[in-house]
């Protein structure tokens, strides 16, 4: 037989021709994996129904060699009856593979049961029913009969092949009917198994669940749809059709919703309705829900929807007759809208739409149930329309999918303008006008949305192809690339901004300087002016309004065209009415005082324009008063009644959202207290520092006559010397643009300090302070996180302060073994950190060892020493200290217990009886120190010790330990009854005299028997370790924990109990929650051979690691020697190790799974309550039959409460893939599902089913669990189409993943994230949040989290950007959430109100390139849509930030990018006008005002700069200083100082500065900021800097947004120059070079008055910058001044710039490769930006302008000749260089003679023009250098208008001349930049010193990080694992 790749034919039943001899192809590259169990596992996607079979036959191997051989043949005959021609991807292989390992098996495997197959076969199905299934049914879990069943029914699959049917025996027959009976009953399950039988899990016991089961199984009365199937038509359909179990099957009977869909939200919905239900009740047992559970769930999941409803005036659908079952007709609509939502795939994204959808639905419901029957009878009812389970995917979600992706196609890969395509937005506000009926139900597809007028594409078509048609207009906005955008979004502040900076530069102008002069008649009447300049802005604000959205107006209603066409006109009449009526005033001047007398006189004699400005400010006067009384403007926002909607149509277009978003009064005045002192404060100093002093010099320069120019000055008699106006102010109108952002850095700062110490952060931030309050810890542990009923006991009995201690000790001792787990303590910190378990054994509370340590050896000390004469002088003194009177009164009464359970002699117990009881009674008469030598207390301790650690030692031989343990215990007693009692023989006889038996004493030695296995029990071994700690730690335990992150965690943990947090709810009253995690491609867990890989500079990660923590390592090193640990491979331990210390998904999963443990341990202790085990782990290991019942009640309610999906969208393609890396992240990701069963793996499953020899891809959303070695399959459910190519990747993928997370809160967790147990306990608290009473109506919508970053201690760019998101995610996120009211969603562990985002879009947005930041517009969505934002800082989670300066600057470009973006989006505008004036500020200071500002930081040195050369190469400057005093121009000086301290960095380290000295002491900050400082931190603030200003502009004027992954690696490598010059050429390095020729010009040619401190302080400040952004790449670069280093830098970067590029050649290989990527965002960018690059191209004309006036060859000319010929030279020199390039290319090969002759005679011709020059033009040297600084500039605004022209030029053919020029410039700047590099590389201690700049954290903590660079390794600690 051929190798089952061509024909039909039937296969013959035997394989016994060999295929022709072929390697297996299927399991190659694939280490350490089993070839016969992977198999199952890679079926190809066209064959995917024959996976089952594979796993079964893998299962059955061991058990049955020759069945399992015949499943593998039954499953290559189906896959050649499915594709029998092998067309389908990847299938030929897996044949090809199958067939010889089935030929092979053929000749290996023979029947053991039979003779033959048929027998074989039948007898081993029997044999497996009746052993595994019959018996199994009674005592197997419902999963693991689930997989029974499957293999049972495979099996059965293959018998029928393989036996004829006639000849199946009776029984086999019964077997298998049985099973197909039973099967839907054992199906794979999520969560719930609800239809098993048998053995039933504890959840499904619970009376919530079996209520809420109950009531959604209830489909009484519910009729029944019959139709006339044809005959042949399936069993399963036909039996389908008439089984219904629950209201969800019955909508799917009648709608067809998929069957996996329709499982997934019948778990879903009895899930949520459990939750619900059990809340505030107490009932233990009962079987119905409460009625108002059902209608809670529906107000909350349809608020929505009814919203919906109210704004079009249509009536809901939602109908309830008054004799119908309410209660199921509530669960049949809330179950239609969950399985609509579930298989809406992209639709998703837009509520509104869903809405639709469900309002149709809704009324079909209604219409079954209601119209053609009195009452719901029940009845069957004949319909001719056919649904299957995939009725509802085709006929109305795939549809709308269409259209979404069709416009998807128009933005060309995210390339196109937003405004040529309609984005998710634009579609689903398609649904808030109600043209969206026009759609109509059943959906008519010729409906104006469904057309497009673009030509028909495949099905399959690629995404990427471009269709072509006219687009559709968009719908209520327009996103324009333009940065009109920031004026139309916040048009109040700018106004507002204007008119201050008119009215204080009128009052200063026109004054005496104070602001008293505004009420003189005069200045007031000026002032006024002020509201035509607002009137004129008004105008463009209308304008803009109109033009931006033009392309909107098709779809717009008429009566928000006619509102935008009054708006402009209003507008316009102001402008014009003002204006005029201001001229009129002007000849009848009225002051102030005569305006407010005269107010109630006559109208005639007022002046006209102060009626004008009265008339214009009355609606501003009316939107004040209404700013005063929130709740009355939110009422009217919301109002339907016709007059208040003509009022709020003129004052702001209605629109869905955005309504009612006003806070209570006294939010209100919070923040707006907040904006005004920082307005005043802004304003103030604005007009005393930058504007008054400047006014003077601005007159005087006015009033100057100036006319001698160093120029041809084009405008010689322009007045007023208008452009040195326009230069000296210009600086000053940016500064104060840009000010305000520090004056909130300022002020948040200040705020935030006070709030942070309100709310009792850092009150606990040292050991110390953790010793000197953890007396109170336990009873805030029960106040804060035990219920409630726990935490009001009264604590004045010893009970209760037991129960405390006893529930605390569980806690804090889980907290304690998990960081032990982690390595983060040694062993000894762990049993000093230890609260014991035997804690009710002694009469006082047993403290943590930590705070008991040395306090034996001092009390010890103490009595030695003491020479009192009272016992209670000696008692009151170990009083003092409480701490030792615990360890005192403890050691003591454990030492007695531990004697007496040692001594096995009943005499020896007499002794020592009598020595106890003379101890006793001394202490009680107070003859303490008179029966007792205290000098022989120290010999007692030290003896004590000695015989404790033999008493714990390990030991060989029983015989040699027992003698050494005797004769140490009987020198104790000899030191007890002869060094310490003072009558000690007199206590030994009178034990003797008592003795019963006296005669057999004396023949025998005293303490001779000893239970010597006494510490095998864990408790007597638990109290002798903490004896012996309390004896042997001499020193003070103060540095216990020793590793920083263990103490940061325990004094975190135990500062918080003391905040203010929510009281703990029992764990049946907290909201139920998920967790959502996104994954793609990362790390899952690092392999051996990541581990070990070695970079350039011999450094492996492993070694890395084991450096950076010493301690870590060696505490994972003993804990690999411990017994206990499970039996598993050392290797698996180490890559575990090392990949939780990095930003893995692994790390990530283990910390979200602490929520899962919590919960247990939570449950635990409230369910077993008294009779609680000390921890889980003891109640694991009992065999108690209560604590077993405890322990699986305590899982089902954690399975209740919490959900954890990963989702991994591509692990279907990488469980399929070659790749390695692909491979090993499969594979990891099993492991971590077996590992954790209650993860779960979302993926989207690409699939191939082959149909009319094509094979069109099909996608479904899946669900996996971990099975008992592979995934296990929950839910399928088919998609319209690919999900994730819409939009962008990171929410489509937690969009698909949605569906399958649970109740009714969601956190969503990032890959580099981590968590922590102790935190996760507090977890429930934070939950109640959500239910916490609070001013206002509203309850939060989501739940900020504080953050701790986890990557600080690596460099010191690591701890500066540590620090930068430490200070934004606590003090930034602190104020944003209170007072201001702006927090949003930025990508952090924030919490959602799960059924709010649900139901109105999801937890982020996704529409291509304009949602770039998906996250933050989350946050804007639910704000709009009326939730808000808190942050709650008492709980933390862990975050890993980039540690390298190129990792975090492609972070900063992709968040300046997405910040860009959002300044063009609909939300920002909405937001921006939607606010109040004083919260739309706090909204534009935190978002894109903070990016803006960064610009025009920048924008500010190019304007003052810029304008000083103008001022310099004209000659005005030289003019002004010969005429006026130089002292008045310092208020320039002093203006552009504010400007430096933004760009140095300093608003990002004020924060950091409060936040660290909160909470670790100021001391500690101020520290802090200094050595930042020293570590050049400032460098790194200004070099960020100019990354968000250039992709933050760039991205407005062009676009080129795009996700920029960073990688989280951890060594930090050293990047070459090519890569540095890639990266940061056009961001920093150009204008770098831009500001240094700028200030070479202006040193060179300026003649300003120089002497002032401030001019220095501004010049230094821009050559600071100058220097930082040239250089900081290389001074943060990891052995960037090493000389080889440097030597094969620039090797690689003359390769680089060498190499010509070409189709597929990479950027990292090819300079012009690299140039055309660079020039993408100009390719594609608009008209409007190509001018605007042309225009700021034009700059750099003005140098060359300017310096050949100034040349001696120009000899004074002014003409504009010289102009002229400059151009000349310029042009003849390009002209010459293209000549030599060209005869190069053509003659240098053929015509090389005549080549060399042409270079000679142009050599000739330029030394010639070059004598003449210097001899007859008198040329200078000094001329040469000038002309180079002139010409470069020209030549690169060329290179940049020919880039901008690309197409032009390319058609005139001169493009390659433009790419050599540019290849020129490359070499130039690489050169300048490259040499200052080059000669510090010269001088070691250049790298030195770096890496000291660089590791200083790590020096400090005294690693070997010079080591690490340099390579050195000690190779026995790196190979030792």
């Amino acid at each position: 037989m051929e190798a089952s790749s061509s024909g039909t034919a039937e296969l013959p039943r035997s394989l016994s021709r060999r295929a022709p001899s072929r390697a297996t192809t299927m399991m190659i590259d694939r280490p350490n994996e089993d070839a016969s169990a992977m198999d199952s596992e890679l079926v190809p996607s066209s064959l995917a129904s024959i996976a089952p079979i594979l796993r079964v036959a893998n299962e059955i191997e061991k058990d049955n060699p020759r069945v399992a051989y015949l499943c593998r043949f039954h499953a290559f005959e189906k896959a050649h009856r499915m594709d029998a021609t092998s067309s389908g991807r990847g299938v030929r292989q897996f044949k090809t593979y199958l067939l010889h390992r089935l030929e092979k098996e053929e000749e290996e495997t023979k029947p053991q049961l039979a003779k033959n197959d048929p027998r074989e076969i039948q007898a081993y199905y029997q044999n497996f029913y009746e052993k595994y299934i019959k018996e199994g049914e009674t005592s197997r879990k419902p999963e693991e009969m689930a997989r029974l069943y499957q293999i049972a029914s495979v099996l059965y699959d293959v018998l029928k092949t393989v036996v004829p049917s006639p000849k199946v025996d009776y029984e086999t027959r019964r077997y298998a009917e049985e099973v197909e009976r039973k099967r839907d009953r054992y199906e794979h399950y999520n969560i719930l198994p609800l239809y098993a039988v048998g053995t039933k899990p504890a959840i499904v016991e619970l009376p919530e669940v079996k209520a809420a089961f109950s009531a959604v199984r209830n489909v009484r009365n519910l009729p029944r749809r019959r139709i006339h199937l044809p005959s042949n038509t399936p069993n399963e359909m036909r039996k389908a059709r008439t089984k219904l179990n629950d209201i969800l099957e019955w909508l799917a009977s009648e709608f067809g919703f998929q069957r996996g869909n329709v499982a997934n939200q019948r778990e879903h919905i009895i899930l949520l309705l459990a939750n619900a239900d059990i809340r505030k009740r107490n009932d233990e047992e009962y079987d119905e829900l409460k009625p108002s559970t059902v209608t809670e769930l529906m107000d909350k999941t349809f608020k929505s929807y009814y919203s919906w409803c109210k704004y079009l005036h249509s009536t809901s659908n939602l109908k309830f007759p008054d004799d119908c079952d309410k209660q199921q007709l509530q669960l049949i609509y809330i179950s239609l809208y969950l399985l609509i939502w579930g298989e809406a795939s992209n639709v998703r994204f837009m509520p509104e739409c869903i809405c639709y959808i469900f309002h149709n639905m809704a009324n079909d419901v209604y219409g079954i149930l209601f119209s053609n029957v009195e009452a719901v009878s029940g009845e069957t009812y004949e319909t001719e329309e056919v649904i299957d389970e995939e009725s509802f995917l085709r006929t109305v979600i795939t549809p709308i999918y269409q259209v979404i992706r069709n416009e998807a196609k128009r933005n060309k890969g995210g390339t196109a303008s937003h405004s040529q395509w309609r984005n998710y937005d634009d579609l689903n506000e398609y649904f808030w006008s109600k043209k969206c009926f026009k759609i109509g139900w059943p959906l008519d597809l010729k409906a104006d949305f469904f057309l497009n007028s673009d030509e028909i594409t495949p099905q399959d078509e690629r995404l990427n192809q471009v269709t072509y048609g006219k687009s559709k207009p968009k719908t209520n906005f327009v996103e324009v690339r333009t940065f009109w955008n920031l004026f139309r979004d916040f048009d109040r502040m700018w106004i507002f901004l204007v008119m201050a900076f008119q009215a204080m530069v009128i009052v200063g102008w026109h004054g005496s300087g104070s602001l008293g002069d505004i009420f003189d008649k005069d200045v007031f009447k000026t002032v006024l002016t002020i509201f035509i300049t607002s009137a004129y802005l008004t105008l463009l604000q209308a304008a803009l309004d109109i033009i931006l959205n033009f392309n909107a107006w098709k779809n717009f209603k008429f009566s928000q065209i006619l509102r935008y066409l009054l708006k402009f006109a209003v507008a316009f009449m102001w402008a014009v009415l003002l204006p005029i009526a201001y001229s009129k005033s002007v000849q009848r001047p009225t002051g102030v005082v005569k305006f407010f007398s005269t107010w109630t006189g006559d109208w005639k004699d007022q002046s006209f324009y102060t009626y004008a400005v009265s008339f214009y400010v009355l609606p501003n006067i009316l939107a004040a008063l209404l700013f005063l009384v929130p709740p009355f403007r939110r009422a009217m926002e919301c109002s339907d009644m016709r007059p208040i909607k003509v009022i709020m149509w003129w004052a702001q277009p209605k629109l869905y959202v955005g309504r009612g978003m006003h806070e209570d009064m006294f939010s209100l005045f919070k923040y707006t207290t907040f904006w005004i002192m920082l307005l005043i404060s802004k304003l103030a100093f604005n007009y005393y520092v930058e504007i008054l002093p400047l006014i003077t010099p601005t007159k005087m320069i006015m009033n100057l006559h100036i006319g001698h120019y160093q120029w041809h000055e084009f405008f010689p008699h322009a007045t007023n010397n208008i452009g040195v106006v326009i230069a000296i102010w210009a600086p000053i109108v940016l500064v104060y643009l840009m000010d305000t952002q520090i004056w909130y850095a300022i002020f948040s700062t200040l705020f935030g300090g006070i709030h942070g110490a309100f709310s009792h952060l850092g009150e606990i931030r040292t050991l110390g302070m953790l010793r000197s309050r953890f007396e109170s810890i336990p009873i805030a542990f029960s106040r804060t996180l035990m219920p409630s009923e726990d935490a009001k006991r009264k604590h004045a009995d010893d009970y209760v302060d037991q129960k405390n201690i006893t529930n605390f000790s569980q806690v804090w001792n889980e907290f304690i073994y998990s960081m032990r787990s982690e390595d983060k303590i040694s062993d000894r910190d762990r049993d000093l950190l230890l609260v014991p378990s035997s804690s009710g054994d002694v009469s006082v509370i047993q403290w943590p060892p930590f705070l008991l340590a040395s306090k034996i050896p001092i009390a010890v000390d103490m009595a030695k020493d003491f020479k009192g004469k009272e016992d209670a002088e000696l008692f009151r003194k170990i009083k003092s200290d409480s701490y030792m009177y615990y360890a005192v009164i403890e050691s003591y009464e454990t030492l007695k217990k531990i004697i007496y359970a040692l001594l096995e002699d009943e005499a020896d117990r007499r002794v020592m009886n009598q020595v106890f009881l003379e101890v006793d009674m001394s202490m009680q008469q107070q003859r303490f120190i008179y029966e007792f030598r205290m000098s022989g207390l120290p010999l007692l301790s030290d003896k004590l010790e000695k015989f404790l650690s033999i008493l714990l030692s390990d030991y060989e031989d029983q015989g040699t330990y027992k003698s050494q343990l005797i004769n140490v215990f009987q020198d104790v007693i000899e030191i007890i009854t002869q060094d310490l009692l003072v009558n000690g023989h007199e206590i030994l006889e009178r034990a003797r005299v008592h003795s019963p038996d006296i005669k057999n004493e004396k023949k025998e030695q005293r303490f001779e028997k000893i239970n010597i296995h006494l510490v095998r029990d864990r408790c007597w071994r638990e109290k002798v370790i903490r004896l012996h700690l309390l004896l042997s730690v001499k020193e003070s335990a103060i540095n216990v924990p020793q590793n920083l992150e263990a103490r940061r965690r325990i004094t975190f943990f135990a500062n918080s109990l003391f905040m203010n947090m929510p009281s703990a709810p029992r764990i049946r009253d907290m909201l139920s929650f998920s967790v959502l995690t996104p994954y793609y491609k990362e790390d899952v867990l690092y392999s051996e051979e990541d581990l070990n890989k070695e970079n350039e500079d011999g450094i492996s990660i492993l070694f890395y690691l084991q450096k950076i923590y010493p301690d870590e390592w060696t505490n994972y090193l003993d804990r690999l020697k411990d017994p206990k640990l499970p039996e598993k491979d050392k290797s698996e331990f180490l890559r575990e190790w090392v990949s939780y210390r990095g930003q893995t998904l692994a790390r990530t999963v283990r910390g979200m799974m602490y929520y899962r443990q919590a919960l247990e341990l939570q449950c635990y202790q409230e369910v077993a309550g008294e009779q609680a085990e000390f921890s889980v782990f003891r109640a694991m290991a009992s065999n108690d039959e209560n604590q077993k019942a405890f322990l699986e009640r305590a899982r089902a309610l954690a399975d209740l409460k919490f959900t954890y999906v990963v989702s991994c969208q591509v692990y279907g393609n990488q469980k399929k893939s070659g790749d390695i890396h692909n491979r090993s992240c499969y594979t990891n990701i099993l492991q971590l599902m077996l590992k954790y069963p209650s993860l779960r793996v979302a993926y989207v499953d690409e699939r191939e089913e082959t149909a009319d020899a094509k094979s069109p891809k099909v996608f479904y959303s899946v669900l996996l669990k971990g099975g008992d070695k592979f995934d296990e399959e929950i839910y399928r459910i088919k998609l319209p189409g690919p999900p994730a190519e819409i939009g962008e990747g990171k929410p489509e993928n937690q969009n698909h993943a949605i569906i399958f997370t649970r109740g009714e809160a969601l956190q969503t967790i990032d890959m580099n994230q981590d968590n922590y147990f102790e935190e996760a306990f507090k977890l429930r608290n934070v939950l109640e949040e959500f239910n916490k009473e609070r001013v206002g109506r509203r309850k939060p919508t989501i739940l900020g989290l504080r953050e701790h970053i986890f990557t600080g201690s690596v460099s010191s760019l690591a701890w500066f950007m540590s620090n930068q998101e430490s200070s934004f995610v606590t003090i930034g996120q602190r104020i944003l959430a209170n007072p201001l009211r702006v927090r949003f969603h930025y990508g952090h562990p924030d919490i959602f109100d799960r059924i709010f985002h649900i139901t109105r879009g999801g937890v982020s947005k996704a529409s291509k390139v304009i949602n770039l930041s998906e996250d933050i517009f989350g946050g804007f969505n639910s704000t709009l849509r009326g939730g808000y934002v808190t942050h709650h800082e008492y709980i933390q989670v862990g975050k890993g930030r980039d540690v390298g300066l190129n990792p975090i600057s492609i972070f900063e470009a992709k968040v300046a990018n997405g910040n860009g973006e959002q300044t063009l989006s609909r939300d920002v505008y909405r937001l921006g006008h939607r606010f109040d004036f004083y919260r739309m500020l706090s909204f534009y200071f935190t978002t894109i005002g903070f990016y803006f500002s960064s610009m025009l930081t920048v924008l500010t040195v190019y304007a003052f700069l810029y304008g000083r050369m103008y001022m310099v190469m004209s000659g005005l400057e030289k003019e002004i200083l010969r005429l006026a005093s130089p002292n008045q121009l310092e208020a320039l000086e002093q203006a552009l100082a504010t400007q430096s301290i933004f760009q140095l960095g300093f608003l990002m380290v004020l924060p950091m500065v409060m936040e660290i000295g909160l909470e670790h002491g100021f001391r500690s900050a101020i520290v802090d900021f200094f050595i930042m400082q020293l570590q050049l931190a400032s460098v790194f603030f200004t070099f960020q800097l100019g990354t968000k200003s250039h992709y933050y502009g760039r991205t407005i004027l062009h676009g080129g947004s795009k996700y920029r992954p960073t990688g989280r690696g951890f060594v930090v490598f050293h990047a070459k120059f090519a890569e540095n010059y890639r990266l940061y050429s056009r961001s920093h390095f150009v204008k770098g070079l831009e500001l240094l020729l700028l200030l070479v010009v202006y040193q060179i040619y300026g003649h300003s008055y120089r002497s002032s401190n401030l001019y220095l302080y501004i010049t230094v400040s821009m050559w600071f910058m100058v220097g930082s952004w040239l250089f900081a790449p290389f001074i943060f670069n990891p052995s960037g001044f090493e000389w080889q280093k440097t030597v094969d830098d620039w090797t690689d970067w003359k390769r680089w710039l060498g190499d010509r590029g070409g189709i597929g050649i990479p950027v990292e290989k090819s300079w012009e490769s690299w140039w055309n990527v660079e020039q993408e965002h100009l390719k594609h960018t608009s008209i409007r930006g190509r001018i605007l690059e042309i225009t700021l191209a034009l700059r750099f004309f003005i140098y060359q302008y300017g310096i050949v006036y100034q040349l001696n060859i120009s000899q004074r000319s002014k003409s504009f000749l010289v102009y002229g010929l400059s151009w000349v030279v310029l042009l003849t020199s390009l002209l010459v260089l293209k000549m030599v390039s060209m005869g190069r290319r053509r003659f240098g090969t053929d015509f090389q003679l005549m080549f060399r002759i042409l270079k000679a005679l142009l050599f000739l011709g330029f030394l010639s023009v070059m004598t003449i020059l210097f001899v007859v033009f008198k040329l200078t040297l000094t001329d040469l250098s000038a002309s180079v600084l002139a010409f470069l500039p020209t030549g690169w605004a060329i290179l940049l208008i020919g880039q901008v022209l690309r197409s032009p030029i390319k058609a005139l053919g001169v493009w390659d001349s433009v790419k050599e020029l540019g290849r020129a410039y490359e070499n130039i700047m690489g050169l300048v930049i490259f040499a200052p590099i080059a000669v510090l590389s010269w001088f070691p201690i250049v790298s030195e010193f770096q890496a000291r700049l660089l590791f200083n954290q790590a020096f400090s903590r005294g690693l070997q990080i010079s080591m690490i660079l340099a390579g050195r390794k000690d190779k026995a600690t790196s190979s030792h694992k």
